[in-house]
């Protein structure tokens, strides 16, 4: 068992928002990252594609989420899980902003504009 204190977490400041590591395998030896989104309002993530599945879980606010074509409303309480590779955007209520709870497989890797990078806050 491993206890991750609040001072041992990680930030990370993006122009979306900030991610915080709460346990991955870097912090605390966890198999699955574990990180907390902050979106201020009408913040929006870049467009890309994740390699492995993600699971989204809104604990205020909400957000719309492009996928493909298509946009899917989340709102607190509410949990998305992502399929790997689908592309997606994630946008913040403009009123509210988003603060959810994400996970993903360990080692997953994120690609925009031709980009491949492991988001430092899941390693």
């Amino acid at each position: 068992m491993t206890v991750i204190g609040y001072d041992q977490t990680r930030r990370f400041t993006t122009p979306a928002g900030v991610m915080t590591t709460l346990a991955s395998p870097t912090l605390g030896g966890a198999t699955r990252p574990l990180w907390r989104v902050e979106m201020p309002p009408g913040g929006a993530g870049p467009t890309h594609t994740v390699d492995t599945e993600q699971i989204w879980t809104v604990l205020s606010g909400g957000a719309t989420v492009r996928l493909g074509a298509d946009d899917v409303r989340i709102s607190a309480g509410d949990s998305l899980v992502l399929a790997p590779d689908l592309e997606r955007q994630v946008t913040a209520d403009a009123t509210d902003g988003l603060t959810a709870i994400v996970t993903s497989a360990a080692g997953s890797t994120a690609t925009a504009g031709g980009n491949h990078i492991q988001p430092p806050w899941a390693a």
